[in-house]
């Protein structure tokens, strides 16, 4: 019985030691500090998540503004200016200049299209039998008096434009339609129309130039204007051997 009774007795003491410690200030103010710190530690951890934040948002930004000029550095439209050594205007770049050429004008397996030739070629020695020929192009008629005479050689210029990807050349226009940028404009030409070797249609620029030192005639690659013949080509609009302009535009 007496060791019941020393047990209920400390029992009831411990219970009396807890309620003087709840009720002890200095108890409550060290547990009120300590949860300051844990709160100044929280803050501490949100303001530094929030600087790695916006150092992550302002990377993300600068990657999605250079993904963006990409496109735009990539995909300039690519054409070329017959007749002239330059790019002139309306926001085009030079890509290089050269020298206009294609097979002769009188072979019957000739390619049909007009190159613009580079002035650096990289040449190869490998090839011993088989062959294509590769000609330079020559203002050919006196029509192109007096800016070129008959056999001056004909120049070109690779350019590309900076704001517009796509590219058009219309044929018998000297404008652009509306929403196109004119790149420029001129004549359009193509081959004889007795001759063996087939051709395409290109825009002459209207201000063409020369070749310096390419006046003898040697043939080659050889243009003339194009005129219209009514029948099939509905005229009106057309009149029957009048020759066509062209213009070379972008967007």
């Amino acid at each position: 019985m007496a060791l019941v009774i020393v047990l209920v007795f400390f029992v009831l003491l411990a219970n009396a030691e807890k309620r003087i410690l709840l009720n002890d200030q200095d108890v409550i103010l060290s547990q009120l500090h300590a949860l300051e710190r844990k709160v100044e530690e929280v803050t501490a951890r949100n303001v530094d998540l929030a600087v790695k934040y916006n150092a992550l948002a302002t990377q993300t930004n600068e990657m999605q503004a250079k993904i963006v000029k990409i496109p735009t550095q990539m995909s300039g439209g690519i054409f070329v200016r017959w007749g002239r050594k330059d790019c002139l205007g309306n926001h085009t770049e030079l890509i290089y200049s050269g020298y206009a050429g294609g097979s002769w004008y009188d072979h019957a397996g000739a390619a049909a299209e007009f190159v613009c030739l580079p002035p650096d070629p990289d040449l190869t020695t490998k090839y011993t039998s088989s062959y294509a020929f590769i000609y330079g192009a020559e203002y050919d008629t006196y029509d192109f008096e007096p800016r070129a005479e008959r056999g001056n050689d004909l120049p070109c210029s690779v350019c590309q434009s900076t704001v517009g990807s796509s590219v058009l050349m219309i044929p018998g226009k000297s404008s652009c339609y509306d929403g196109w940028s004119l790149q420029y404009h001129g004549d359009l030409v193509a081959g004889h129309y007795t001759y063996k070797s087939a051709t395409q249609y290109i825009c002459l620029d209207v201000h063409y130039e020369t070749i310096p030192g390419g006046q003898i005639v040697h043939n080659g690659k050889l243009f003339y204007p194009v005129k219209a013949a009514c029948g099939s080509l509905t005229c009106p609009p057309y009149h029957n051997d009048r020759y066509l302009t062209c213009a070379v535009c972008t967007k």
